[in-house]
């Protein structure tokens, strides 16, 4: 088999270090929020974001369409990237679980006080002025609470590409992507 498909085809042996991810979880503020709706097709949008205690949190209004979907069926999707952050573009998590709704106001307080300061770190006054709009009786909190991370590091696929990446900073491949891979190779007359 071709070095590229071995090396470049299999990119789960680039996942995030457990200290970047966290620190990447803490700093990102958006992210992409994905739900199935009734007729079974995926759906997503762009959501500010809060990673908060082991659960990203995001907030809308309780009459959105991806609130009904979420009660139907809480099982969700959200992918986030380092652009616009401290690492610049290429590190990426993507987070599958299920969504609980929270419409108690004591989840409300703490989370819309966070959530502005840290949409907001560097103007309080800003921040507060957040802080009070999101506080209307409309509005609900999603927690995502995450059964599966998938992570990428597209610097260390640049430096294992280059020749320069230590290969103790690679992850062992995905059984699921090595078994997949083999299957393809196979169907494609690579093997």
């Amino acid at each position: 088999m071709s070095k590229s498909l071995e090396n470049y085809e299999q990119v789960s042996i680039y996942q995030l270090d457990p200290d970047t991810k966290e620190k990447l979880l803490r700093e990102v503020r958006e992210c992409s929020f994905n739900w199935v709706t009734k007729d079974d097709y995926p759906m997503g949008v762009i959501h500010s974001c809060l990673w908060h205690e082991g659960s990203l949190w995001m907030t809308c209004g309780a009459h959105r369409h991806r609130v009904s979907a979420i009660r139907r069926n809480p099982k969700s999707a959200v992918v986030l990237t380092s652009r616009g952050t401290s690492f610049g573009p290429g590190k990426h998590i993507t987070l599958k679980g299920k969504v609980v709704i929270h419409d108690d106001e004591a989840t409300k307080q703490w989370f819309y006080k966070d959530f502005a300061h840290h949409l907001n770190p560097d103007d309080p006054a800003k921040a507060e002025k957040f802080r009070t709009m999101l506080d209307s009786p409309m509005r609900i909190v999603l927690e995502l609470k995450p059964e599966k991370f998938i992570t990428y590091d597209g610097a260390k696929m640049a430096a294992h590409t280059a020749g320069t990446l230590d290969e103790s900073e690679l992850a062992e491949p995905l059984e699921s992507d090595v078994v997949r891979f083999e299957k393809e190779a196979k169907r494609r007359g690579l093997k």
